[in-house]
């Protein structure tokens, strides 16, 4: 019986008692929710810890190139340089400008499928979503509520549209706030109530559940009217089936025990329409003989039952067929919903969702959250949920490690689109639950969901591309050069030529957003691992460094160059393996046969690649001191750069074979 904070009082009378004020008011405590701060998403807390790898591997490594170079060669103002340019290498100064292009991209594109993107890092969130919770009205269902047909308890059809009728009086006369069932029966069809006049209204309230008007019938002429001649005064209620009948006999009632086999009959009809999918209420009808201006609830008794209207809100069409797209996608459905188990799980069975349990809000308050935890994985659909036990519920699936969306569009949503890690509300949807939301869709459409989640899927893929390269290549060609300059008598590459080989690294790289994706990678959900990205940074760039070392061996034990020209073909070897292995690396399938990259991506490594060979041997090659190569020491050094992404393609489907299993088992 409580009035929350922010209620428009529509109709009726009452007295209020104030309990509570501000903060301490479920409206203060919704807002106090939404005021916190939001939960970092799964791809927010993969990025910090990418970051964090990238700034302890940063330190070590230039504070120890450092101090050993001034140590060995006594120039310490080279020494710092060049660790700072080591620095600069390591760095994926691209990965702001990479997520910002690939997020920037995707918004256009989910705009023109009707999805609006208010935060962009959601987009990356919403490609590793692997559970979706959504209510039932309006998503799975077509949320126009239609009446199928009005029964008495017996479950025979009204003849003489009593039943109808009655319901009609009630609508039409309802003062309140009109709801979807009051639309359906005065949509239905129309009655001419001239004879009727409203003498006063019970208004519903969830403590009776049932809401009751009084009026006045004038008297038939012909005495074709439903009470006969005489004018009548009648008390009509509405409402929820058990309230109903708790005030009610049944008209052919003898006696208590007649009432009870009747009631009983009833409430097996009532739970047989809900089974089958129906929404119901039912109506009860007395005449009046206290002729009085006001009526209260006290006045709702000795009634006689007149019987069901069902109503139906259908499946909506072709929701079938989105659910198997998202099932496809390795997307879980979870059905959180207010309203009652019986219709839920019909229109489940009506669009084809298999239902691995259910499970009731009183079932959700009593469950400790470890329990809950458990019980959240083997259940599809939730029932009769209060606000707070729908956060539970996201909760409990996120500690599990799942990346969860939350689709809802009313106040009571707003903590709930919140908690999970991506919100998704609807053009229509109620103001709170649109500031609350991460995307908004045009339409309640899960259609639009899908292209959502692929494009997320592939923003993060060509996101992860990146990170990978800059992991295992650059990662590669650091360590190498920290390692080199130890041994050489000269630094292997200047710090000028060190960042000229990192500015032209960085620019090949501008296309990977726009690049292909594969089929795959779409389908199944992906997380940023930190696990996965530290193997793969120890395999490939381990990988790098030993081709890097077999062309630091060629070059300075085998043909004995100079620190010019050892530098130039360090550098052109350094270059090529960097630029081109992302045609190994963008792909588990076997490049350019299984999978091919996108034109802007091989564009951009040809032009990247050719303006390296510019810049060392044409006319600016003085300006960063290279010297010349043989074209028999060019030749060599491509030789090695193909035996290099062989190897590197071989090691490739090892890596996703034998250490990527032996992580999916941990």
């Amino acid at each position: 019986n409580p009035v929350y904070m922010g209620s428009s009082v529509v109709t009726g009378y009452g007295k209020m008692i104030v309990t509570s004020t501000g903060r301490e008011t479920k409206y203060g405590k919704i807002a106090q929710t939404l005021a916190q701060t939001q939960q970092p998403t799964d791809f927010d807390r993969g990025i910090k810890d990418f970051s964090y790898l990238i700034m302890r591997i940063t330190f070590a490594l230039v504070i120890f190139v450092f101090f050993i170079n001034a140590f060995l060669k006594h120039d310490i103002l080279e020494s710092f340089l060049f660790a700072a340019a080591l620095a600069v290498g390591l760095t994926p100064e691209l990965l702001p400008m990479i997520i910002a292009i690939n997020l920037s991209k995707g918004s256009l594109i989910m705009a023109k499928h009707g999805v609006i993107v208010k935060k962009l890092s959601a987009i990356q969130t919403f490609g590793s979503m692997d559970v979706l919770c959504t209510d039932k009205t309006g998503t799975l269902t077509e949320d126009r509520i239609v009446l199928i047909k009005c029964i008495d308890e017996r479950g025979n059809p009204d003849p003489d549209d009593m039943i109808f009728h009655y319901s009609y009086l009630s609508s039409i006369y309802h003062s309140g706030f009109e709801n979807p069932l009051d639309t359906a029966i005065k949509d239905f069809k129309k009655i001419d109530t001239s004879r009727y006049t409203k003498v006063d209204e019970i208004p519903f309230d969830f403590e009776r559940r049932r809401s009751s008007i009084v009026v006045d019938q004038r008297g038939d002429t012909d005495g074709s009217g439903s009470w006969g001649g005489a004018s009548k005064r009648i008390l009509i209620s509405k409402g929820a089936p058990e309230a109903i009948l708790a005030i009610s006999s049944l008209k052919n009632a003898k006696n208590n025990s007649d009432r009870n086999d009747g009631v009983s009959r009833a409430m097996k009809e009532y739970e047989g329409l809900s089974a089958a999918g129906f929404r119901v209420i039912a109506l009860s009808i007395k005449k009046v003989t206290d002729m009085k201006e006001v009526y209260t609830k006290d006045d709702e008794k000795d009634m006689t039952f007149v019987g069901f209207v069902a109503f139906l809100d259908p499946a909506k069409e072709g929701v079938s067929a989105t659910l198997k797209n998202l099932i496809q996608h390795n997307i879980s459905i979870k059905i959180l919903t207010g309203d009652s188990e019986l219709v839920s799980q019909k229109i489940a069975a009506d669009i084809g969702l298999a239902l691995d349990g259910t499970m009731l809000g009183s079932d959700v308050e009593e469950m400790t959250d470890e329990l809950l935890r458990e019980r959240v994985e083997t259940t599809t659909l939730f029932a009769r949920l209060a606000p707070e036990q729908k956060v539970r519920v996201i909760a409990a699936l996120r500690k599990n490690g799942h990346v969860v969306g939350y689709l809802g569009d009313g106040i009571n949503d707003a903590p709930s689109l919140r908690a999970a890690d991506v919100g998704v509300s609807v053009n229509n949807a109620v103001d709170v639950a649109k500031d609350s939301a991460d995307l908004i869709l045009i339409e309640k459409s899960l259609d639009d969901l899908i292209r959502g989640v692929a494009e997320g899927r592939t923003i993060f893929s060509n996101t992860l591309k990146y990170l990978m390269m800059a992991l295992s290549s650059n990662f590669g060609n650091m360590f190498s050069m920290a390692g080199a300059s130890l041994l050489l008598p000269f630094l292997p590459m200047l710090p000028v030529q060190v960042l000229l080989n990192n500015l032209l690294y960085d620019s090949s790289q501008f296309a990977i957003p726009l690049d292909n994706v594969d089929a795959e990678d779409i389908i199944r959900p992906r997380k940023l691992n930190i696990h996965f990205v530290k193997r793969f940074m120890v395999v490939f760039g381990l990988l790098s460094s030993v081709f890097d070392f077999v062309t630091f061996g060629l070059l300075f034990f085998v043909f004995h160059l100079t620190a010019g020209a050892f530098q130039t073909g360090w550098f052109l070897e350094s270059m090529a393996t960097q630029i081109l292995v992302i045609y190994i690396i963008r792909t588990r399938k076997i490049a350019f046969f299984q999978s091919l990259p996108s034109w802007s991506v091989v564009s951009s490594t040809l032009v990247v690649l050719g303006l390296a060979v510019y810049f060392a041997f044409g006319h600016v090659a003085s300006l960063f001191k290279f010297d010349p190569l043989s074209l028999q020491l060019v030749g060599i050094i491509a030789l090695v750069v193909f035996v290099y992404l062989l190897c590197a393609e071989l090691t490739k489907r090892w890596f996703y074979r034998k250490v990527v299993f032996s992580l999916k088992g941990n």
